[in-house]
């Protein structure tokens, strides 16, 4: 073909308003279908895990681009979805910059296109995610709570506050299994294992798991599963019945942070207890162990052929559990030695 055949079928693409590139995602009678037909789609498709973490990404779109078909925004648009996300984000007491909603939005974009290009509505040499940038993430300020400040969280959640038995068993939940935020407000009382002391978690990146918790957790849980009425539906409720939302965490540590001013200078969260008892994990019962307990993905070879060897079992979680907390497991073998944080509350 000429150069001037070239010029010419050039001009006729953009006298009808087609670029190159559509030519090789869609046909005149099999368009991409829109963000707004697309969306209610992938949103059946994909796993529960990942519909609760880039819902609100994808509505959002959906939302701002309800009759534009997928294969239209350019990069540049995307990318400035993502820093809207980031500039529109909540501001928190632990907030940083808006940089996780902006994370979040770049990993929906990507998910996005990613199953547009396997259902062949956009071509791999097109594809605008593709070049999307995430926010660089900020390093994380937290850190392992020591002996005193973790007893002083203890102290101010179980003595005030206006349903203290409800907080304190959020707290001991968090202590003892090292769970996210997201795996407690999921928890039912169908997921409570009561002969082994279990409970199934369900958490991000499909890292549901059973998870041993103490014979005295185990009780409280069975009884303030009793303000539950259905066995699947949410456990942790108000006294009236109501299930507790994220709004209850933040009425916890906005009142610890009126009671202990370190905590609010830090801005202490449950997240915290995660690093706090899976650092005691590593250090006394090993790198193995620890991933284990905080239902981290397994190793895979790029991470090296030794750490496939090194997958801690549940008994040994469970062991761990019984030297954290000074109590018997069913599962473990070891014999418990108090962790401190529990020794003045048994």
């Amino acid at each position: 073909m000429s150069n001037a055949e070239i010029d010419a079928a050039r001009l006729l693409l953009r006298n009808l308003g087609i670029r190159p590139e559509d030519l090789l995602t869609a046909t005149a009678t099999n368009p991409p279908p829109t963000f707004g037909e697309y969306i209610p789609r992938l949103e059946k498709l994909v796993t529960a895990g990942t519909l609760r973490t880039y819902r609100p990404y994808w509505q959002r779109i959906q939302t701002q681009w309800p009759d534009r078909r997928i294969n239209e925004p350019t990069t540049t648009e995307l990318q400035q979805l993502v820093e809207d996300a980031r500039r529109q984000a909540l501001v928190r007491r632990n907030s940083r910059d808006g940089r996780s909603a902006g994370e979040h939005m770049a990993g929906a974009i990507r998910s996005l296109y990613r199953h547009a290009r396997n259902d062949g509505y956009i071509h791999p040499s097109t594809n605008p995610a593709d070049t999307v940038d995430s926010p660089r993430r900020a390093p994380s300020p937290r850190t392992s709570l020591s002996h005193r400040q973790l007893q002083q969280i203890v102290h101010t959640v179980e003595t005030t506050g206006n349903d203290p038995e409800l907080d304190s068993l959020i707290l001991r939940l968090h202590l003892e299994t090292a769970c996210r935020r997201s795996g407690a407000l999921a928890l039912r009382p169908i997921d409570l294992d009561y002969d082994d002391c279990l409970i199934w978690l369900r958490e991000k990146d499909q890292s549901d798991r059973w998870q041993p918790v103490s014979p005295t957790l185990m009780h409280a849980l069975a009884e303030h599963s009793k303000r539950s009425q259905h066995p699947e539906q949410q456990l942790l409720r108000y006294h009236d019945g109501r299930p507790i939302t994220d709004r209850r965490y933040d009425h916890i540590w906005d009142r610890v942070g009126k009671h202990l001013p370190w905590a609010a200078t830090l801005q202490i969260t449950a997240h915290w207890l995660r690093h706090t008892t899976l650092t005691w994990v590593e250090r006394h019962c090993g790198y193995a162990v620890a991933r284990a307990y905080a239902g981290h993905r397994e190793p895979t070879r790029s991470d090296g052929p030794t750490l496939t060897y090194v997958r801690a079992s549940l008994p040994e979680v469970a062991a761990a559990l019984a030297l954290l907390t000074g109590e018997p497991h069913p599962l473990a073998d070891t014999q418990p030695t108090p962790y401190p944080a529990h020794r003045q509350r048994s």
